[in-house]
């Protein structure tokens, strides 16, 4: 079902957290924080930066199940500080700094339902790790100072010389993405504008949030029929919230139930890619090439695509 236009609607939390308790895949609620730390401030440089990695980008090479580079990963100890643990993706033929981008599961998930975004985005010349979290339970708030830790955990294993990212990682080069809850996560960390962009993925988040302060490059990807976190009441109002100064963008699948936002069963992951890398590319790697695929192309003629809204031109 197509739909014209985004609807504010004040965000209810009534009875979901009920039927978030007994939903495999969805966003969480629980147990501890995190010791995030401060994270570095974010790079201010805009035009021709240096920081472009790969061949000029083209809609098949955006779709395709992996990127140019060749991937390797190391799993992190459940007992490290911060967060649950989880896996380090990183290309193997780079040396120089690169980016670094913090993923989180869902409510009652662990790394594997979000695991796919990581190699796929190390493949195209990113450091990202996907995270566990502290509790399968743990609120967005929780979420969010974990994928702090996470990004942190980084920035002191890039600083460590035995590391398989020694001297890989650029401090000032950072991003959030999550799912469900741990979408409401990456909102949150948004929030605090110490990132350089940020990419929820049919984010959940319960009662009053700071979503207006986000000035980090944010694009929200939701699910048209999400009976979790209905966009009605999460995504739409999140996207409206954030302010039109910010450079920002929602994608809405068409029909979409909720784990539509995060792929694998649901057979879009090449868009969820397409999107996602190119806006990694745009804001982490300020790489202009990527703006043909976020402003200009008519996103809702797609059939996937039910609604489409951005602030370009980036």
């Amino acid at each position: 079902m197509k739909i014209n236009a985004l609807t504010k609607v004040p965000v209810v939390a009534v009875t979901l957290l009920f039927s978030l308790s007994s939903y495999a895949g969805g966003g969480g609620g629980g147990t501890g924080g995190g010791n995030s730390g401060e994270l570095p401030a974010p790079d201010t440089c805009e035009f021709n930066c240096g920081y472009e990695i790969g061949p000029n980008p083209t809609q098949s090479f955006l779709r395709a199940s992996s990127g140019p580079q060749p991937v390797a990963s190391v799993s992190v100890s459940s007992s490290v500080d911060g967060f649950g643990g989880g896996t380090i993706y990183y290309p193997t033929n780079i040396s120089s700094e690169m980016a670094a981008i913090a993923i989180a599961p869902g409510f009652t998930n662990t790394q594997s339902a979000i695991a796919w975004w990581g190699p796929i985005l190390a493949s195209h010349g990113f450091i990202a790790i996907t995270i566990n979290t502290n509790g399968r339970f743990d609120q967005p708030d929780s979420r969010s100072r974990q994928l702090d830790s996470a990004l942190n955990y980084l920035i002191s294993e890039s600083d460590r010389s035995s590391s398989a990212i020694s001297g890989r990682v650029d401090r000032n080069r950072l991003a959030t993405m999550g799912f469900s809850m741990g979408g409401g996560g990456a909102l949150k960390s948004a929030a605090r504008n110490r990132l350089s962009a940020a990419i929820p993925l049919a984010p959940w988040y319960s009662g009053r949030n700071d979503f207006n302060q986000i000035g980090v490059p944010t694009m929200i990807m939701a699910c048209e029929n999400d009976g979790t976190a209905r966009v009605g009441s999460h995504a739409r109002p999140f996207y409206s919230a954030i302010p039109t100064s910010t450079d920002k963008a929602y994608l809405e699948f068409n029909d979409g139930p909720h784990n539509c936002a995060n792929g694998n069963n649901y057979n879009n992951n090449s868009e969820l890619s397409t999107y996602g890398i190119s806006w990694m590319k745009r804001f982490l790697d300020k790489d202009r090439r990527y703006n043909q695929f976020l402003c200009g192309p008519n996103h809702e003629a797609a059939s996937l695509v039910s609604l489409w809204r951005d602030t370009c031109n980036f």
